[in-house]
């Protein structure tokens, strides 16, 4: 009678286990998940780290003559006020002339093969992106907005703006513009 007692008064050991192993799996359950969800995002944040890495990689190669290339164009600008200066019909100074042309083509190209582009846009609308406006001058003869006149040249390297073109931008005629008491 005594184990009866005993065991009436003692807990079905079963029972009290069988709790306890479905609150260990639970909680064991739910660590597995957070370790899956932080392997997840460990892979990911490694994946991101390398595509930012390979960017930088890309850009560096990409500009890495940015600096230099600047450095060189006002070389290129000085070539090209050399043969504005320059009288084409002077025969003693052509064989110097023709020189600077040669050596600005050969600049040019070499250039070019390396993805510096010249902005030249006389003749096309302002652009505040690529263009720096220097004055602006009335005429009848081109529409408002226009370049009408280069004093630099602009530059990009790889499509990025490396330097912006130096432009007079037309404005209308004063004739064309309602005056202060017009408007009234």
């Amino acid at each position: 009678m005594a184990d009866e007692q005993l065991d009436e008064n003692t807990p079905n050991t079963e029972e009290a286990g069988s709790e306890d192993l479905g609150t260990r799996v639970q909680v064991l359950e739910e660590q597995l998940a957070a370790a899956k969800d932080q392997s997840l995002r460990a892979v990911a944040d490694l994946q991101n780290v390398r595509r930012r890495a390979e960017q930088d990689v890309e850009k560096a190669h990409k500009f890495a003559l940015e600096k230099f290339a600047s450095d060189l164009l006002p070389v290129i600008d000085s070539l090209e006020r050399g043969l504005e200066l320059s009288s084409a019909d002077d025969e003693t100074i052509k064989p110097m002339r023709d020189g600077i042309e040669l050596t600005l083509k050969m600049f040019s190209d070499t250039l070019k093969r390396y993805n510096l582009e010249a902005i030249d846009p006389h003749g096309e609308p302002f652009n505040a992106e690529h263009h720096q406006a220097m004055a602006m001058q009335e005429s009848a003869d081109v529409e408002p907005n226009s370049v009408l006149k280069v004093f630099q040249k602009g530059y990009m390297l790889n499509g990025r703006l490396l330097r912006p073109a130096m432009v007079v931008v037309s404005k209308a005629p004063a004739a064309a513009q309602p005056s202060i008491n017009e408007q009234a």
